[in-house]
């Protein structure tokens, strides 16, 4: 890595730890400035999956305050670690070419969830309410309707983990639009709820990658550190930048890299 590379990849992180402690989707801007160093799409995923981990703790600490029961977290854990690992397996073991093709997808993906993140969340809460209003009537119904949440709970999360493992950009949007849609949670509680398991695929992703991945460790030690001084700056910016800028810039962005992306795979 030579000192412009490095240049880039120190300004992609400071730009990212603003962006998601902003609006989230940061990692729509590392992995891009990652393959834009040189790095083959597989080993720069790798690499900003353990460059953004400091940053899921610090949201995890900044947000302790508002997670709900304690014991009602950790029967969500097994199944976090589990569908991180399988995200992880997944990404190793097929072929290179195959997460190639399908990047410029999951880049459009998170894109378009970050783009459509309030309309998710209008739908959520109109799902909510007739949800309540169907439970109101009978006993029998409050208890099947918060057994299927459970179940609905449990199967998105192991679903947003393995897409943790496997890609993760945009990985706390993805989380906060899935659980706002199982949990009847004020936003701010969604939000905690998701920096911790974002902090559960972290930790598993680094377990993985640190004995089976290719890390470039070079890179990690120049976007992490960056994206923790980004991140506190971020956090006295929001006060200032309307976030709907920022997202729309976000957006802009990924969509470009994203059908930039897809050019370049099927070419």
């Amino acid at each position: 890595m030579d000192f412009p590379e490095a240049l880039l990849l120190l300004a992609a992180g400071l730009a990212a730890g603003v962006v998601n402690a902003v609006a989230g989707g940061g990692s729509l801007i590392t992995f891009p400035a990652l393959i834009a160093i040189g790095l083959p799409p597989v080993p720069a995923n790798v690499s900003n999956s353990m460059s953004v981990f400091p940053g899921y703790l610090a949201s995890v600490w900044g947000s302790r305050a508002d997670l709900p029961d304690r014991r009602w977290l950790l029967r969500l854990v097994p199944g976090t670690v589990l569908g991180t690992a399988a995200g992880c397996a997944l990404l190793l073991s097929t072929p290179a070419r195959a997460f190639e093709l399908a990047v410029p997808f999951l880049v459009l993906g998170a894109t378009a969830v970050l783009a459509f993140q309030d309309q998710l969340r209008r739908l959520v809460r109109v799902n909510s309410g007739q949800a309540g209003r169907e439970g109101a009537g009978s006993g029998r119904t409050t208890v099947r309707s918060i057994s299927r949440q459970t179940l609905a709970l449990h199967v998105m999360v192991v679903v947003g983990a393995v897409y943790g493992g496997y890609f993760g950009a945009a990985l706390g949007v993805m989380l906060v639009a899935g659980l706002a849609l199982v949990l009847d949670e004020t936003l701010t509680r969604i939000s905690a709820i998701k920096n911790l398991l974002s902090a559960v695929v972290g930790l598993t992703t680094v377990a993985a990658f640190t004995v089976f991945g290719p890390v470039n460790w070079a890179a990690v030690a120049v976007v992490a550190p960056a994206t923790i001084i980004g991140g506190y700056a971020g956090a006295r910016l929001v006060r200032r930048l309307p976030p709907e800028v920022l997202k729309t810039v976000i957006v802009l962005f990924g969509t470009a890299i994203g059908l930039l992306l897809l050019y370049r795979s099927w070419t």
